[in-house]
Order: C-alpha cells, then structure tokens, then sequence
C-alpha cells in the first residue's frame, strides 16, 4: 500500500480514535451525572419516605391518643356502674335484712311479755319443787298415754285403792 492511504486510514484511526476518547469521555460524565441524579433522587426518596412515615406516625400517635381517652371514659363509666350496682345491693341487702328482722323478731313490749311470762312461770317451777312436785312423765305404750312413776312401796289411797304415792327425783 501506498502511504498516502495508509496516511489516510493512520489518520482516520486517530480521528477515531479521538471520537471514540471523546465518547468515552462523554459517557463518563453522563454517568457521574447520573450518579449524581441517584443521590439526589436517593436523598429526595428517603425524604419523601421520611416525611410519609412521619404523617403516619402522627395519625398512629392521633388514634392511639383517641383510643386510650375513649378506654379512659369506659373505664370510668364501669367504674360508675359497679359503685351505683354495689351500692344499691348493699342498701336492698340492709332494707331486707332489716325488714326480715322486724318481721320475724318480737318488739320490744313482746320481750318484755315474754320476760314476765318467763319469770312467773320460773317462780311457779319453784314454789311446785319446794312443794315436792317433781316427778317423772313420759309417753307410754302404742297409744302415747302420759305416764308418772310412783312409789309401788308405799300405800295405795283412794276407795278403790288406785292411787299411789309419786316417786320424786
């Protein structure tokens, strides 16, 4: 070949060369600015992840607020339930209580009665003991008749002799 082409393809092989360090060199900063663009869109993405999360976060912060003021207001209302229940029990257990005692307990005039009778009748259980009335009754045989014991050593008294002397204690 001669050196006037070969000159020829020498120089169109720098000039591409040239061309091919100028693209290189151009791909190279579309790809600094491209990684630029990536930080900056990974900063523009994590603040916009940030600032959702925050507005989620204060709506989650919101309704638990909410819930936790709503529980509150339960919690008093049973509170007040249970104190109203516990209270009007008590007052139908005290009302019961009460009227089942003035119904079934005697007044006080009919304790003193009582007392009276008590204390007569104790003075006659005296005066019959002093007087030697202390004997033995008890239900006897099929029919239940009410039976004394007697002193079968003694005499027998009456017309027909059916009376005989009671055994005391």
């Amino acid at each position: 070949m001669s050196e006037a082409p070969q000159a020829d393809l020498v120089m169109r092989a720098g000039l591409l060369m040239e061309a091919a360090e100028a693209q290189q060199r151009l791909g190279e900063q579309c790809v600094e600015r491209l990684h630029a663009h990536l930080r900056d869109l990974d900063s523009v993405v994590r603040d916009e992840i940030h600032h959702t999360l925050s507005e989620a976060i204060a709506g989650l912060v919101e309704e638990t607020t909410q819930a936790a003021q709503a529980l509150r207001r339960l919690r008093h209302t049973a509170d007040v339930r249970v104190l109203s229940w516990t209270v009007a029990v008590t007052v139908i257990s005290a009302v019961l209580g009460a009227a089942t005692m003035w119904r079934l307990l005697p007044s006080a005039a009919e304790i003193a009665a009582l007392r009276a009778r008590r204390a007569a009748l104790l003075a006659d259980i005296a005066r019959l003991e002093h007087s030697g009335a202390r004997v033995q009754l008890r239900r006897c045989g099929a029919r239940g008749r009410l039976c004394v014991r007697v002193d079968r050593r003694g005499p027998a008294y009456g017309p027909h002799g059916d009376f005989l002397p009671v055994k005391g204690r």
